[in-house]
């Protein structure tokens, strides 16, 4: 098959208004090491966080209390960022069904990344898996002096059909990579797919989603020491069409999901001045979109929905002075929180 890239001239514009009232988030776990991927379990609810050692599970009681798993463990540590510079390991996690967590990696250098599937069962495992223990590895990726080796798999999505990440391997292509499901289910090999900078002529897809028509909306994160150049970028997943693109006026987009009734939400990490640091509710109505701040978040990585509605966002957060303990954290946004904002 050949993959067709569309690049539009022109880009629609996005713009900010005035900020939601949201009430303050829950705080479900903090001491978290550089949270950068969240997903949940289906079926059992339970919250999976990738944090650089490995992936931790927690499992939430009726009244509010969490339980936390080491789930997967021995990660390797690699490095991310410029000025400041993050360790980090296990990056993007989605889960292709209650079984099956896809963990896209950052652990190891760009030649060696892989994506790793995990067989997860329904309740936390007495003794973590070990981070080569995956019951299927994709990659790394073959490379060549014109294609770069890819990895920092930072978002991961998964359509029922294919499964997807991005990378921040080669910054004159900006893949998104795919895995394609063959005829026993069994994902095959992995590959480049959209070459997004070439799309839209700006660096860094980062932020992925699947939205309600299986369209693949990519956040492109630009660049890190460049204020408000974020996009928001849509694909059609079966051809790998460019179908629309808009400035958002984010920094550092760094996660996206959609709410039960389509509501596309992002996390602005603002790598230039992390004091602007935000989960904002992306509208898009034909040609225009609008990016709305529901509240300040400090360093946040990555967000998604469980079944009712609730919204878990991961941050790095800030240490405090003279503490050793880690600064990441895991907070809920209840839905009732969500739609009083939406409705003030």
């Amino acid at each position: 098959m050949r993959i067709r890239l569309q690049c539009f001239a022109t880009i629609t514009i996005c713009g900010l208004t005035a900020t939601l009232a949201a009430e303050e988030p829950t705080t479900i776990s903090g001491g978290l090491n550089n949270p950068t991927g969240v997903a949940i379990q289906p079926d059992t609810g339970d919250v999976f966080v990738a944090e650089r050692p490995g992936i931790v599970r927690f499992t939430l009681g009726a009244d509010g209390a969490s339980k936390k798993t080491v789930e997967i463990n021995d990660f390797p540590t690699d490095q991310y960022g410029k000025g400041p510079i993050y360790d980090i390991g296990p990056l993007g996690i989605a889960f292709a069904t209650a079984e099956y967590l896809i963990v896209g990696d950052g652990s190891q250098k760009d030649v060696d990344e892989l994506i790793r599937i995990y067989q997860i069962s329904g309740n936390p495992p007495t003794e973590p898996i070990k981070a080569a223990s995956a019951i299927l590895s994709l990659g790394p990726l073959a490379s060549t002096d014109e294609l770069k080796a890819e990895g920092n798999y930072y978002g991961v999505a998964f359509d029922g059909k294919a499964l997807y990440a991005t990378a921040n391997g080669d910054d004159t292509k900006g893949w998104v990579v795919r895995s394609v499901l063959g005829d026993d289910d069994i994902p095959g090999e992995l590959e480049r797919f959209l070459a997004t900078k070439e799309a839209v002529e700006r660096d860094a897809p980062v932020a992925i989603a699947i939205n309600g028509d299986g369209d693949i909306v990519i956040g492109q994160m630009g660049e890190i020491n460049v204020p408000s150049d974020s996009l928001l970028s849509i694909y059609d997943a079966a051809t790998g069409d460019l179908k629309a693109n808009f400035e958002t006026g984010l920094h550092d987009i760094t996660g996206l999901a959609y709410d039960e009734d389509g509501n596309l939400y992002a996390t602005d990490f603002a790598w230039m001045d992390t004091s602007k640091g935000a989960l904002y509710k992306l509208s898009v109505d034909g040609d225009e979109c609008t990016a709305t701040k529901v509240a300040d978040l400090d360093k946040p990585t990555a967000l998604a929905f469980d079944e009712d509605g609730h919204l878990y966002v991961t941050v790095f957060g800030t240490a405090k002075e003279d503490s050793d303990e880690m600064p990441g954290q895991l907070l809920r946004f209840s839905k009732d929180a969500l739609a009083a904002a939406a409705n003030n």
